[in-house]
């Protein structure tokens, strides 16, 4: 599996090489007052970076809020067994009468 994980590694990086190499135009960035020239890969890798970091804190945001829903079931849960423990009937135990051997 590591091979794998490997040989993707390499298709991707070389991926990535290539694009850079075939994407060298400069490309005007302006915001006001604001101007920058950068390559055109550059701002491409630049937009994926920012989409990938903002996707990433909305996933932390999701796994906090499903921690805290899973905390809450599971508090329920106990109090439910509590419950289920508290309303539960004792256990009969007859007395054993004594026979004599032989007899049922």
């Amino acid at each position: 599996m590591k091979i794998f994980y490997l040989l993707l590694m390499i298709v991707i990086a070389f991926f990535i090489v290539t694009f850079s190499l075939e994407n060298t135009q400069l490309v005007t960035i302006r915001y006001y007052a604001f101007e920058e020239t950068v390559p055109a890969y550059m701002l491409i890798f630049a937009a994926l970076l920012i989409g990938v970091i903002i996707t990433g804190f909305m996933g932390i945001v999701e796994r906090f809020r499903l921690t805290r829903t899973i905390s809450r079931l599971n508090k329920v849960i106990r109090d439910l067994r509590k419950e289920l423990r508290a309303n539960e009937t004792p256990p009969v135990i007859e007395s054993v009468k004594n026979f004599p051997p032989g007899q049922p």
